[in-house]
Parts: C-alpha cells; sequence; structure tokens
C-alpha cells in the first residue's frame, strides 16, 4: 500500500483519470446519445490500466510471468491499450465526420494502425517490449484525422460556438498530446543520449495532463445541442 501511494505521488495524473472519470459521469446527460456515449468507459479503462502497471510492477502477487527476470514486466497491458484507445477513437471521429471521404478514408486508416500493431508483434515480442513503432503509426493516423475534424469546424456554420462542443475541448487535448508523443517515441528509437531524454518525461507529463484538463472543461461547459 505504501509502494502505491509512492506510486501515485509521484505519477499525479493517474488521480486525474479518475476525476476526469467521475465528471464524465456526473455529466453524462450531455453527451448520452452521441458518439461520445462510451466516453466514460475508455476513461476508466485508462485508469485501471494504469492502476495494473504499478501493481504488475511492484506487487509480486500480480504477475504475468514466472521467471523472475520478467516478473515486473507489464509493458503488454499498455499495447493493448494502446491500441484499443486509438480504434475507439478512430470510430468516434469516423461517425462525426461530415464528409463521406473521410469517413472511409478513417475506416481504411484503422485497418493500417491495426495491421501495424500485427507487424511490430511480430517483429517485436509485445509481451516484453513497447509496440513503439505502431504508436507512431497510430499517433500520424490520430493527427491526420483530428486535422480533418477541426477543418471540418472551421468551415461549417452553427449558431452555438465551439467553447461549447465537447468534442471540440476532447479533440484540442488529443491534438496536444498525440503531436508530442510521436515525437517522443522517436527519441526513444533513436536512443539518444539520457542527459537528452530526460527533459522529455515532464513534456509528456504535461501534455497527458493538459489533456485531461481540456477534457475536463468540456464535460463542464458542453451543451448538447452544440456537440458536432
Amino acid at each position: 500500500m505504501q509502494e502505491l501511494f509512492k506510486y501515485l505521488t509521484e505519477h499525479f495524473y493517474v488521480p486525474l483519470y479518475l476525476i476526469t472519470w467521475i465528471i464524465a459521469i456526473v455529466r453524462y446527460r450531455r453527451y448520452f446519445d452521441t458518439p461520445l456515449k462510451y466516453l466514460p468507459m475508455i476513461i476508466i479503462y485508462t485508469f485501471f490500466t494504469e492502476l495494473l502497471g504499478v501493481l504488475i510492477k511492484y506487487n509480486n502477487n500480480f504477475q504475468f510471468f514466472s521467471d523472475g527476470r520478467y516478473a515486473w514486466h507489464n509493458v503488454i497491458i499498455y499495447n493493448v491499450y494502446q491500441l484499443v484507445f486509438f480504434i475507439f477513437f478512430f470510430e468516434i471521429y469516423r461517425k462525426v465526420a461530415q464528409n463521406q471521404t473521410i469517413k472511409k478514408q478513417i475506416r481504411y486508416l484503422t485497418i493500417v494502425c491495426a495491421i501495424s500493431y500485427v507487424v511490430n508483434a511480430i517483429v517485436y515480442n509485445p509481451l516484453h517490449y513497447q509496440m513503439t513503432y505502431a504508436h507512431i503509426v497510430g499517433s500520424v493516423i490520430m493527427i491526420y484525422i483530428l486535422i480533418f475534424y477541426f477543418r471540418e469546424k472551421y468551415l461549417e456554420e452553427k449558431a452555438l460556438p465551439l467553447k461549447f462542443n465537447l468534442m471540440f475541448w476532447l479533440s484540442s487535448g488529443l491534438v496536444i498530446f498525440y503531436t508530442l508523443f510521436p515525437i517522443i517515441s522517436i527519441i526513444y528509437l533513436l536512443k539518444l543520449d539520457i542527459g537528452i531524454q530526460i527533459y522529455f518525461r515532464p513534456l509528456l507529463l504535461t501534455s497527458i495532463t493538459l489533456m485531461y484538463v481540456l477534457i475536463i472543461v468540456g464535460l463542464l461547459v458542453g451543451k448538447r445541442k452544440a456537440f458536432r
């Protein structure tokens, strides 16, 4: 329990997931009949993924491998999580998109993302290695989709401003994180000096925090009629 408390203290963003989930449940009636109706599920999935990760790493009762050398390996749960996260949001943007061509592109890009994870898993054992190449592919696809989403919102004419649109705030948060995430992943692949890499962890944690803060803002100010 002491180790868990230490972990949560050092990883302050983990409780933020739980706070976001609580607010998402409280505000659920504002988006329950939209493509984001399963948003609380992906948020709480994120929270429990992080908790399971620390339990595997620090508690001997939670292990995937009997071999002591790999007892602390928890990377597989994050590999699976990231793929689920990508597919979840790609499907949301496919439903929200107005342009039929973009809808088809998102469907094909989702397949490309899934294939990248399969290939990465064949080349590097996902039980012991981060699927970094696949994460980069998924991140680039996410940014591509977000660019078209914001372009559609910029060109459309609506009575209610975007500041009341939950999708706008959520998308803004995703842009912040997935602009930085692939860059840090590439730096990880290049195996640059640890003195350089250490500066990127605070940036990554800051982007995670900003993403969920923006989601919370969207949940609080979002109006059902403004959703698009």
